[in-house]
């Protein structure tokens, strides 16, 4: 597996792992399939993408991991986003991507990440924990678009 920072060349595999995340459902606040456009928007050319990192393995984008602006976060804060193939999960993939982008965060003199993560995504309530993220705020009342009321959990990585 190499991790590496991502380019507009990726946004086509970032797109298709993040779309078949959205697909089995549970584990991201999206519920929209979403275009390679908006991938590219959100994550590499739009004007609150900080950095992107991919992870490739036999030639395909296997996972992925953001920083993004927040304008309601404090000074120095950003958002963080992960997302692996299914599957592929507790392999090894987001624990390398997240040691590169801390690394990238750290070197930027970032000093906290934020990780809002639905309440009902264990699974990725578990990956942050493991990487040290402290729960700091909770938002119950997340409805999705069926209804569910599943709330949303804020963590937080602080660099320095």
């Amino acid at each position: 597996m190499i991790v590496r920072r991502a380019g507009l060349a990726d946004a086509a595999g970032m797109t298709g792992v993040q779309n078949t995340v959205i697909r089995i459902g549970g584990t991201t606040a999206y519920e929209v399939e979403r275009t390679v456009d908006q991938v590219a928007a959100d994550y590499l050319t739009g004007a609150d993408a900080l950095c992107a990192h991919v992870a490739i393995e036999a030639g395909r984008v296997i996972g992925f991991q953001v920083l993004g602006a927040n304008p309601d976060l404090a000074q120095g804060w950003c958002d963080i986003g992960t997302f692996v193939q299914p599957g592929l999960q507790r392999g090894g993939v987001g624990a390398a991507l997240f040691a590169a982008t801390q690394g990238w965060a750290r070197a930027q003199g970032i000093v906290t990440l934020n990780a809002t993560i639905r309440a009902d995504n264990t699974v990725g309530l578990g990956y942050y924990a493991k990487r040290g993220f402290v729960n700091y705020a909770t938002e119950p009342d997340l409805t999705l678009k069926d209804g569910r009321v599943v709330g949303r959990i804020s963590t937080r990585f602080d660099l320095i």
